[in-house]
């Protein structure tokens, strides 16, 4: 039995974080193959016909909450962007925001830009309330600290060409000014690799809210207390048979905080809502969805699952060193990861490759820490559903 237990979570822990991604890689090149096979044979048109090439009106809709260090910023910035101006809104979406917030979204002159003010509910009221009064037809939802690159929503806006496609997410790149080896960046390059595979399948497993764009016609109201909105928006929408897609060419910058205590709180925050979408989105749980319940089940569920597969893998394989030489091994390789992570939350360190492999494996260790707080906020529902403002400077294009 203990090998058993052992074997289940070792594997379950290398599907969700190699063997799930390299699947996605092996499916793309073979339908690649396929596809050129058939071009070669038929000699077919191989781009999927469009529907429409028109410019359908756009709303930009923000959340914000006591932003007023950002929001002038955010303003400017999404004023630029290059989309047609009798096509394109900006809705601010104020969420009891008590500083200098609204007066300085009042304060604009744009005859683009609206604000929508109401008390503080969380990001969930504000997206219920804004999205249908959203003027555009497609809307993109972004935070206030995102900056976007200009052409960002003209490549969002193209893939709605297709009537199939409901929701898009764009590419956030993340970056921190004093520190280039932060560690969240290569995992942030990892699932923005993941994601990207997800999106030529048409399933990509949720959004970032820094920038992803949806039909607002897909759109259904928010359950009270929803607290990570830009992953069950997207996901509701692939429930209802539409493809969800990843353009890595939208882009959108914000700046990582050096606050790890508040960033800690982000990510457990986070993981309630995860495991609270599970009972929002019961059909990707069944295995008649097809590959989009393959794909929940491997890149979601089994990862939020893996705090407890990483600690029985560590009790099991503790039990079994009687076993022989290579249960000595594996727990030797475990333990010695785990030394490697706590040498990685040792900030003061010097610089070198050391440095960075430590220091990713400690931001995966802390990651499913708070991935189990979270789980325990998330069953004494403890969890609050309005957010807290992450202490990030804004970002520059």
């Amino acid at each position: 039995m203990g090998e058993i237990l052992f074997w289940c979570a070792a594997l379950l822990i290398l599907h969700t974080y190699f063997f799930y991604p390299v699947m996605l890689m092996v499916l793309d090149a073979v339908d690649q193959a396929i596809g050129n096979l058939r071009y070669i044979r038929d000699g077919n048109e191989r781009r999927k016909p469009r529907a429409s090439d028109g410019v359908p009106p756009v709303t930009l809709v923000v959340a914000a909450y006591n932003e007023e260090d950002c929001i002038a910023e955010k303003l400017r910035n999404s004023l630029s962007l290059e989309y047609p101006e009798d096509r394109f809104e900006v809705l601010i979406g104020s969420d009891g925001s008590t500083d200098r917030t609204n007066a300085l979204v009042e304060a604009c002159t744009d005859a683009r830009v609206r604000l929508s003010a109401a008390e503080r509910t969380g990001k969930f009221g504000v997206l219920n309330r804004c999205i249908p009064q959203a003027k555009g037809e497609i809307v993109i939802l972004t935070d206030a600290n995102t900056m976007i690159d200009r052409a960002a929503v003209k490549k969002l806006v193209r893939h709605f060409r297709d009537p199939e496609v409901g929701a898009v997410c764009g590419r956030l790149r993340l970056y921190n000014p004093s520190r280039r080896d932060y560690e969240e960046s290569a995992y942030w390059t990892y699932e923005s690799l993941i994601k990207f595979y997800e999106g030529k399948r048409g399933a990509v497993m949720g959004a970032n809210g820094g920038l992803y764009a949806i039909r607002r016609s897909l759109f259904t109201a928010l359950p009270a207390g929803t607290i990570v909105d830009d992953f069950v928006i997207p996901m509701r929408i692939l429930e209802q048979g539409y493809r969800v897609l990843y353009d890595p060419e939208a882009v959108a910058w914000e700046e990582t905080t050096e606050d790890y205590g508040k960033e800690f709180g982000r990510r457990v925050r986070i993981a309630a809502g995860n495991f609270q979408s599970l009972k929002l989105l019961p059909a990707l749980l069944s295995p008649f969805a097809g590959f989009r319940a393959f794909a929940f089940w491997s890149h979601k569920v089994v990862r939020w699952c893996a705090p407890a597969l990483m600690a029985l893998a560590l009790v099991t394989n503790a039990f079994l060193l009687p076993r022989g030489l290579f249960y000595a091994v594996t727990l030797g390789a475990q333990l010695a990861f785990y030394a490697l992570a706590w040498a990685g939350s040792r900030r003061g360190q010097r610089a070198g490759a050391l440095r960075r492999i430590s220091s990713v494996a400690w931001y995966f260790v802390a990651m499913n820490l708070a991935i189990a707080v979270g789980f325990w906020r998330f069953v004494r529902h403890s969890q609050r559903a309005a957010w807290e403002r992450t202490a990030r400077p804004t970002a520059a294009t």
